[in-house]
């Protein structure tokens, strides 16, 4: 199976009870940002700037458990920032994973390896590390002489410790597909087991004229749809159809809530208009009919799977073509 059994068998189960009891808005994925210091700074990178006031801030372990128990989504997505320079991370994994929670954990690598004897493979616990590009272009990008041969090298002994690894690419627009599809190769090779990738998004922070809009994310992701066929790429067929703009879908911009250090951010993890004290009170408050593409002109080129990948559940059972492509994609 392209995802782990244990992880579909959550991920149903969660979305057919909700689904049952005809509740609408539900989260799939929380993202949860402990701290945004950072030990590099990359091209890209939205969050060092948003909140380069409050860098020194971070929740402490209570809070960030807290807000697990908050949010009813069945997977957490503990990133950043650096979650490795979270002072209470390995409390915080072991935390999550008692509460019989996913964890998506997303890491530069840099401090990966020297982190790994402190950490243990478990079931629901996969590394995610970020990688954009073969050496020359992944050290630019994240502004590191070292960082793709220091990743590779955590990748290695995370694979030999028995730890699930997958890696995470963003497709900018100086994006070689060439290149991505010989970094797939090179990272299957020492025992990757999936690749996720998505297009940029203009954070409004970001001053570099680094993203993709709309036309030029369809035409990129043709290309990446090929590769999918040849590398176990984890964006979902209705998912990557929407990115070739083959398929329409809507934003559900609750699918993946974000709490960090200043709350719980509304109203997604890309755009800030505020911060709430509470789950329950961003849920309610925020005026989500506001948000999407043809209602608020910072959505306007978005396609990020944040927002997207949620919609392709909430898709599912309305076409049974859909359903079938959905099943024959995992199990291949």
């Amino acid at each position: 199976m392209r995802f782990p059994l244990r992880l579909n068998l959550d991920l149903s189960n969660y979305i057919m009870r909700n689904k049952f009891r005809g509740i609408e808005q539900f989260p799939l994925v929380l993202m949860l940002e402990p701290t945004h210091l950072c030990n590099l700074s990359c091209s890209g990178c939205g969050r060092i700037r948003e909140y380069a006031d409050t860098l020194s801030l971070e929740m402490s372990l209570d809070e960030c458990l807290g807000s697990v128990d908050e949010c009813p989504a069945p997977v957490v997505t503990i990133t950043g920032g650096e979650p490795l320079l979270y002072s209470h991370v390995y409390d915080l994994i072991e935390g999550v994973l008692a509460r019989k929670k996913h964890i998506y954990f997303c890491t530069n690598g840099i401090l990966l390896e020297e982190s790994l004897p402190r950490m243990r493979p478990h079931p629901n616990f996969t590394l995610n590390i970020h990688m954009d590009g073969m050496e020359a272009t992944h050290n630019r990008i994240l502004e590191h002489s070292d960082a793709f041969a220091i990743a590779v090298a955590g990748i290695r002994a995370a694979k030999k410790a028995g730890f699930r690894v997958w890696t995470n690419t963003t497709i900018f627009n100086e994006t070689d597909l060439r290149e991505i599809d010989e970094l797939f190769t090179t990272l299957a090779g020492i025992g990757v087991d999936g690749f996720l990738v998505a297009p940029g998004f203009d954070y409004e922070a970001v001053g570099e004229k680094l993203f993709l809009e709309r036309r030029e994310i369809e035409r990129k992701f043709r290309d990446v749809f090929e590769m999918s066929k040849r590398h176990r790429i984890l964006s979902t067929p209705m998912y990557m159809r929407f990115l070739m703009g083959d398929k329409k879908l809507e934003c559900t911009p609750w699918g993946n809530p974000t709490r960090n250090p200043m709350g719980w951010k509304a109203p997604c993890y890309l755009i800030t208009d505020t911060h709430y004290a509470t789950y329950r009170e961003m849920m309610e408050k925020t005026q989500w009919e506001k948000y999407g593409v043809g209602k608020d002109e910072r959505c306007a080129q978005c396609m990020m799977h944040c927002g997207f990948e949620p919609s392709v559940v909430r898709e599912l059972g309305k076409n049974w073509r859909d359903m079938w492509e959905m099943i024959v994609w995992n199990l291949r």
